[in-house]
């Protein structure tokens, strides 16, 4: 019998052996998402092992030192320093050994297993990993890299249904304290099992790659899946962001517990989130207050929130009462059209900014330890640039298309946002995005001074236009286009890698793993197969009037042939 062949992929410290056949899926391009999934978890296991008297070790990592930022120190600032480092934990976690008081970690469609290797061999303060899948090839393949790559004291291979494995560990005691879930399409049926198998204050790790469904192009679909109506706007991609942690606390609140996100990211075709999950009646009943409705005007692409409930103090007790609503009338103000309602979204911070520069602080300061460190350290720059508590954004080149002009410069639009008074900031969702807390009013008179100075042919414009009635109004206020420096965050300034670049040719999603295997991975041999409109092709332009034509039927005389 004839040995199958393999081919070992190099990734991080991890080397994987994979099967030349598609019998298990694999996506180079996703090193970026296991890279950040290994920082992310690193700093958790630091915080969470730290209150289990537990330091966490990472290799190449030098000694963190905090920095006073006032110029006077006295003596009783040095003596704090060297009580806190007196009372250092005693005991330390280093990568590739178990740590008795260490994190459970289970990744619930573990494929080749290659994430969870590199958990195993690169993230410190690990008790267990499980790497599940359901396939049996797959599970194999997991068992074979984990021998091959000398884990087996802290990874075990399973091979059973996700939802059932995560449900059978609901107890608190058996409960994970990291679960990842990168399945290939929607996670939507394992949500449910992972926020309850998933520990006080443990971490939840969800990739979504069905990023068609989450924005717009199949809102009943994405209803169907995250009980949120998706819709196709510029600001799709945060919106899916949204649209998840929405789903995430909901599903939650069933079971009396609710998500606090850590950091959410969206890059091209897949987004992923990273929430901890906690229990707690009463904390549960702000759910609603979390959760907003999207009204999108279909003209102009103005947009306003609904929440869906509120919450007011009253001395030490929450009141809560149902909204009121809703913020837009049967017309949009600028230009007359009828909105379009989504949601309901998550509205609250998508970020802990704290831990998120903690992450970015660790991986700056150790920039050998993966692959994608640029990457990371770009968008991790521009998620704490953000705007917190401002849900979505617009786009520069949308907001000149609805009056027909030409766009003016990023920068130049932050600025006369700053000049009128407004926080305003870039997003690491679009390159072309504004956050702004600015209201669509105030947006629009930005853009008729624009206009005054670049004019449009107002003639050619058609009365039932959104650019005709918005141009019809005279602007409230004098907007100022010149640049201001505060107007270029440092991300940008610093010429840092924010965007995913195309690391190779056709990178997008790749073919779906078959059980058979036999079937090749490019894709281009399959648009070879598959795309062709003629089998026959003919390099002579002569030949080509001898083939039919579709629109016709083939007669027998030119008497008969249709006119």
């Amino acid at each position: 019998m004839e040995k199958k062949r393999e081919t070992v992929v190099k990734e991080g410290k991890a080397s994987i052996l994979f099967p030349s056949a598609n019998e298990v899926f694999y996506n180079p391009v996703q090193e970026f998402n296991r890279d950040l999934t290994c920082a992310v978890i690193t700093e958790f296991a630091r915080d969470l092992l730290a209150q289990r008297g537990v330091k966490v070790v990472v290799p190449g990592e030098q000694e963190r030192v905090v920095v006073s930022l006032s110029e006077e120190t006295n003596d009783a600032d040095t003596q704090i320093e060297e009580k806190n480092g007196a009372e250092e934990p005693a005991v330390t976690a280093t990568v590739g050994e178990k740590c008795e008081r260490g994190l459970r970690v289970l990744e619930g469609l573990a494929a080749s297993g290659l994430r969870s290797v590199r958990f195993a061999l690169e993230v410190p303060g690990l008790h267990s990993v499980t790497a599940n899948d359901f396939s049996t090839k797959a599970a194999a393949l997991i068992a074979r890299n984990t021998q091959y790559n000398g884990v087996s004291h802290l990874l075990q291979a399973s091979c059973r249904d996700a939802s059932m494995l995560m449900y059978e560990m609901r107890g608190k005691k058996e409960r994970y304290d990291v679960i990842d879930l990168d399945p290939y399409g929607s996670p939507a049926q394992f949500l449910d099992a992972a926020v309850q198998a998933v520990s006080e204050g443990g971490l939840l790790c969800v990739t979504c790659t069905d990023m068609a469904v989450m924005a717009g192009n199949s809102g009943e679909t994405c209803y169907s899946k995250y009980g949120s109506v998706s819709i196709k706007a510029k600001y799709c991609h945060e919106m899916a962001l949204r649209i998840i942690l929405h789903s995430l606390d909901q599903r939650a609140g069933v079971y009396q517990r609710y998500i606090q996100p850590l950091l959410s990211v969206s890059v091209d075709f897949y987004i992923r989130v990273f929430v901890r999950v906690f229990t707690g009646q009463a904390k549960v009943k702000n759910s609603a207050s979390k959760q907003a409705l999207v009204y999108n005007c279909v003209g102009c692409g103005s947009f306003y929130l609904q929440r869906m409930g509120r919450r007011k103090s009253d001395g030490g007790h929450m009141k809560y009462s149902a909204a009121t609503g809703p913020p837009v009338g049967t017309e949009c103000d600028h230009c007359g059209h009828k909105h379009q309602m989504g949601g309901p979204i998550w509205a609250e911070p998508i970020h802990d900014l704290e831990f998120v520069q903690k992450v970015l602080s660790a991986v700056s300061g150790n920039p050998s330890r993966f692959g994608t460190s640029k990457r990371i350290n770009g968008i991790l720059s521009m998620v704490t640039e953000e705007l917190e508590d401002v849900p979505l954004y617009y786009t520069v080149e949308n907001l000149s298309s609805a009056i027909h002009c030409n766009t003016p410069s990023l920068l130049q639009f932050c600025s006369a946002l700053l000049h009128a008074g407004h926080k305003v900031s870039l997003s690491h969702a679009c390159q072309t995005a504004i956050k702004t807390d600015a209201p669509p009013a105030t947006i629009w008179d930005i853009m008729r001074c624009w206009e005054k100075a670049n004019p449009v042919k107002r003639e050619k414009l058609s009365k039932t236009s959104p650019a005709f009635k918005i141009l019809s109004t005279e602007p409230s206020l004098e907007a100022c286009f010149t640049v201001r420096e505060d107007a270029n965050p440092h991300s940008r300034k610093r010429h840092l890698n924010r965007f995913q670049e195309n690391p190779q040719a056709f990178w997008g999603p790749k073919a779906r793993a078959k059980s058979s295997g036999g079937i090749s991975t490019d894709l281009q041999d399959k648009r070879k197969k598959f795309q062709n409109k003629r089998k026959n092709q003919t390099t002579d332009p002569s030949q080509l009037k001898t083939f039919p034509c579709k629109r016709f039927k083939q007669v027998s005389s030119p008497t008969d042939k249709k006119t």
